[in-house]
């Protein structure tokens, strides 16, 4: 599986933007996706995860409300639509695959097996 994000740039305080992952190969559908982030200086953390067939979903405490993910398994594709977004959202996003084959766990964690190159999101205040 290959992961391309896309969808990143700049936008002002309050502002929105929407993160696409497509991925390459038919076994990204059987398998969870999320959406981690790095700002620069920090160490990576999970922002949102969705489970293979989007039954279950979690959210960083610090997204809840905000930003929202989903799932077109027709398309291979994960989105992230971020909503209201800080200046503390700004950080390079990347979109992660894996896990057990069509299991309803989502992991916060880094263990996915797949990762796409990163995409940069700017928050201006």
């Amino acid at each position: 599986v290959q992961l391309q994000a896309s969808g990143g740039g700049l936008v002002q305080a309050g502002g929105s933007l929407r993160l696409s992952c497509a991925a390459s190969g038919r076994t990204f559908r059987n398998y969870a996706a999320a959406w981690f982030r790095q700002a620069p200086g920090k160490e990576r953390e999970f922002v949102a995860g969705v489970s293979w067939n989007g039954g279950s979903i979690r959210y960083a405490d610090s997204v809840k409300g905000r930003f929202t993910i989903s799932r077109d398994n027709a398309r291979n594709t994960v989105y992230l639509q971020m909503n209201s977004l800080k200046p503390e959202d700004t950080a390079v996003y990347y979109c992660a695959a894996g896990g057990l084959r069509h299991s309803d766990y989502v992991e916060t964690g880094s263990d996915y097996d797949y990762w796409g190159q990163g995409t940069l999101v700017t928050v201006s205040s």
